[in-house]
């Protein structure tokens, strides 16, 4: 089966707001208003310039997911490409889906003169997934987050 990379459509919305809710239980123990979360992902489905949802397909079954988001850069005068929402199902997990889709975000950013670079925030417990990205050549950024939140 052929294995296809492309940018999240209306059609995946549903999938990947349950995908969502899934990856916030399992690595932070939260659960997302289900409403709450369709309708942020439909905004940044339909609205690219908040950031895009990158997906991979396996014989028509949405296999695995990431999204960028964008920040700004004054320091470096160009675009942060933050990767938020990743998620694959359990049973593709190890399959080299998520290096796949890192990989393939990897080359558009080295394609693209105005990104800087790539981040992305990891749960302070979530060791697995740490593992993952410095396998793939990230580094520890030397940042903690902080947060002013509305809710």
């Amino acid at each position: 089966m052929s294995h296809i990379i492309r940018m999240g459509e209306p059609k995946d919305i549903a999938t990947l707001a349950e995908n969502n809710i899934s990856m916030a239980m399992e690595t932070e123990n939260k659960i997302l208003d289900k409403n709450t979360i369709s309708k942020g992902v439909s905004s940044i489905i339909n609205d690219r310039t908040k950031g895009i949802y990158w997906v991979m397909e396996i014989g028509g079954n949405l296999v695995g997911q990431l999204m960028i988001t964008y920040e700004w850069s004054d320091w470096r005068n160009g675009t942060m490409w933050w990767i938020q929402s990743v998620y694959v199902p359990k049973m593709y997990r190890r399959q080299g889906i998520y290096s796949s889709l890192y990989e393939n975000l990897v080359n558009l950013a080295n394609s693209d003169p105005d990104c800087c670079g790539i981040r992305l925030y990891v749960e302070k417990n979530n060791t697995r997934a740490a593992e993952t990205y410095s396998k793939l050549g990230m580094v520890n950024a030397g940042y903690e987050i902080m947060e002013f939140s509305k809710n």
